[in-house]
């Protein structure tokens, strides 16, 4: 195997691995945020406030593990894809990596903000409740938004693009994609108010994607990508 197949298979292998991750950090942040702390399902300002006070430590490493490192994990599976792709549909390829590189980038922006807002909160909470509650109400909503509450418009086009062009190409099993095509038109249709209930399937759904994605870009490498 000369250098540049080599560096190929690690790449893929990276890919693999980082699509894996983001499916078992997925599944972890679920429980946590629903049922230990229910933050979801917090309404009044001054308790979501609270509950960051009582679940700062475990909130803030469960948000760099559930979605810091998702977002760095987001660009190691978008370039192993593109790596796969470029050869098929070049233009297209390249289009579906710059989104998904511009997704990953505002995940972690997102959760940086979010983190670091939530200790100045909970730090000025001690002194100044009412501040505290003020700048959260702030803060949380710019977190949201560039993490894609709202509607999954970006999300939804990366999964929708890489996929249709995987689908053509037969790069990935036929199954794999068209289910990503269903997240990607349900990410893109979330933004609609009166279908912004795809959003949660947009996010359940994509687990099944990424980990079902891990596993074939795992197992490739140990035959011709012609047969996957």
């Amino acid at each position: 195997m000369d250098a540049h197949a080599r560096a190929r298979a690690a790449m893929q292998r990276a890919g693999g691995i980082a699509a894996l991750y983001i499916a078992v950090a997925y599944l972890a942040a679920i429980p946590y945020f629903v049922f230990l702390v229910n933050y979801p399902g917090v309404v009044d300002p001054i308790q979501k406030v609270i509950s960051l006070r009582d679940n700062y430590a475990s909130m803030y490493w469960m948000h760099v593990v559930s979605f810091e490192f998702v977002a760095l994990a987001l660009i190691v599976v978008t370039l192993a894809i593109h790596q796969r792709l470029k050869e098929y549909a070049p233009s297209t390829a390249q289009f579906a990596t710059v989104v998904g590189l511009i997704r990953a980038g505002l995940l972690l922006a997102s959760v940086m903000v979010f983190n670091y807002g939530m200790g100045v909160v909970v730090r000025l909470y001690a002194t100044a409740p009412d501040q505290a509650v003020a700048a959260w109400q702030v803060i949380e909503p710019v977190a949201s938004a560039l993490g894609g509450s709202g509607g999954e418009v970006l999300g939804g086009v990366w999964f929708l693009l890489l996929n249709a062009t995987a689908l053509s190409a037969k790069v990935f099993p036929r199954a794999l994609n068209w289910l990503g095509v269903v997240i990607g038109a349900a990410g893109i249709l979330s933004v609609v108010p009166a279908l912004s209930g795809l959003e949660a399937a947009f996010g359940l759904l994509q687990i099944v994607w990424f980990l079902w994605l891990g596993i074939v870009m795992v197992r490739a490498l140990d035959r011709r990508p012609e047969t996957e």
